[in-house]
């Protein structure tokens, strides 16, 4: 049997578990020191821009790739194996292409896609307004429609991996702080107040913690912070056609249907102005209202059930995300900095650890 120690419980640290869990010779433990989902994923949207992403090829698009084809599996495979629904948005995500955007360039990545076996689609105008009556077209020159693209409840996906991998026999250990990782001969001792776990093999999932769990191991990564803040609207009735409900994006501010009249918006996307520091501006959030209500005007009635902001981790001084070894040791894996695509990026991530412990 080999051990694994997983070091977070975001929802990349929790598909990794549950992917390892899969694994009937690994012996998994997790570690978090709050609940699951409580750190850049409580912040995030779940929207998965796969297929509609410009990237076409190399690293960023295969990963992008992977993630979209394992979700169309391991939805049901979860629902199935724990007997409930996950929120999970099949109805794909229209793009708004205003008129300072090159529409040509969405023709020609609709081309690629086509070639790659996906389908992206160019409506006019007309066919906007016909699909989705609740917006306002005055600045838009085009919809590109992903069908193929989808969106998730992060916070729901994370608790049901978690679910499911315990059911898997992965043993979880929340509200637990790591105080040192030790080295053995053969692996590494986790060292925690109440407990100690020697593992194999360690995995760092861990988000921004991550940058201090490297510099005690004498090879710094350096995650930095960025702040994200969305809010919960709700309508008396779903905004247009409520069978037809897809994520809308324009100008890089999403409304997300979650059911009902109830609608996220968001996310800003806030530097820290100085050092790690970042507090949340709530004009920045008022702006990003007030934009989404320039697309969609309906939502001007809408009432504000919640904010919420969370910290994202970003890679500095190199691309997201960090995926593979920590220099210099063989047995030692990074999953961590996936900035804005944690979520879309997470079954990717887990496979590629899965295949890092078994190859």
């Amino acid at each position: 049997m080999v051990n694994v120690a997983i070091i977070g419980c975001g929802i990349i640290g929790a598909t990794i578990a549950y992917e390892l869990s899969l694994v009937s010779e690994l012996n998994v433990t997790v570690i978090d020191q709050k609940s699951p989902a409580q750190g850049a994923t409580s912040a995030a949207l779940g929207v998965l821009m796969g297929i509609i992403s410009h990237k076409v090829k190399g690293k960023a698009w295969q990963l992008r790739q992977s993630s979209m084809q394992r979700y169309e599996t391991l939805i049901p495979e979860l629902e199935k194996s724990l007997g409930r629904e996950i929120p999970f948005n099949r109805q794909g995500i229209l793009l708004l292409c205003l008129a300072d955007e090159n529409l040509a360039s969405w023709e020609e990545l609709a081309e690629v896609r086509r070639s790659q076996g996906f389908s992206l689609e160019i409506w006019d105008l007309q066919k906007v307004k016909d699909n989705c009556p609740h917006l306002n077209l005055e600045k838009v020159i085009a919809g590109i429609y992903s069908p193929q693209d989808r969106q998730v409840d992060p916070t729901a996906l994370t608790l049901a991996l978690v679910d499911a991998a315990t059911k898997n026999g992965v043993n979880f250990q929340f509200d637990t702080n790591v105080s040192e990782v030790a080295p053995l001969a053969k692996g590494w001792q986790i060292k925690t107040p109440n407990t100690n776990f020697e593992c194999d093999w360690l995995v760092l999932a861990s988000g921004l913690g991550s940058s201090l769990l490297t510099k005690s191991l004498l090879h710094h990564v350096d995650i930095r912070p960025v702040l994200g803040q969305a809010l919960h609207l709700r309508l008396d009735s779903p905004l247009g056609n409520p069978e037809f409900q897809p994520v809308i994006t324009a100008n890089d501010v999403h409304i997300v249907p979650v059911g009902g009249g109830d609608y996220w918006v968001g996310a800003t996307v806030e530097f820290p102005v100085d050092g790690y520091q970042v507090e949340a501006d709530a004009s920045r959030l008022e702006l990003v209202r007030q934009e989404a209500i320039a697309f969609c005007p309906a939502l001007a009635n809408a009432t504000i059930i919640k904010s919420w902001v969370g910290l994202r981790p970003r890679p500095e001084g190199r691309p997201a995300p960090v995926i593979g070894n920590l220099p210099g040791y063989s047995n030692i894996l990074l999953a961590t900095g996936h900035y804005r695509n944690g979520i879309l990026l997470a079954p990717a991530t887990a496979q590629a650890i899965r295949s890092a412990i078994r190859d």
